[in-house]
C-alpha cells in the first residue's frame, strides 16, 4: 500500500536470454495496471519463474520491447538470472 492508502498499479517486465544468441537479456515483454496482471500469471503458468523487484522493474520498464539491457544492468540482472537458474534446477530434481 501506498502511504495515501490507493493500491500501488502492478508492473511487470519480461527478460529473454539464449546465450547462444543475445550478447545480454532483452526486454519482451512488459506493461502496467492491467497488463501486468496478465503478463504474472501467464508466466507462472508457463513454469516461469517470477521475481517481485519493484526497483529493478520500474527500471526495465523504460527500456524499449526487445531492447538489451545496459551495461549497468548486467549484475542485478546476473544475479536475477542465478536465482531463477537455481529455482528451476531445483525444480527438474523434484
Amino acid at each position: 500500500m501506498t502511504q495515501t492508502g490507493k493500491k500501488k498499479t502492478a508492473k511487470a517486465v519480461a527478460l529473454k536470454y539464449d546465450q547462444h544468441r543475445d550478447p545480454a537479456p532483452r526486454v519482451t515483454a512488459k506493461g502496467g495496471g492491467r497488463v501486468a496482471e496478465r503478463i504474472i500469471p501467464l508466466a507462472r503458468a508457463h513454469g516461469i519463474t517470477v521475481k517481485d523487484d519493484p526497483a529493478l522493474v520500474e527500471i526495465l520498464s523504460k527500456l524499449a520491447l526487445e531492447q538489451q539491457i545496459p551495461p549497468e544492468l548486467y549484475v542485478v540482472v546476473a544475479e536475477l538470472l542465478a536465482i531463477v537458474y537455481a529455482v528451476n534446477g531445483k525444480k527438474d530434481r523434484v
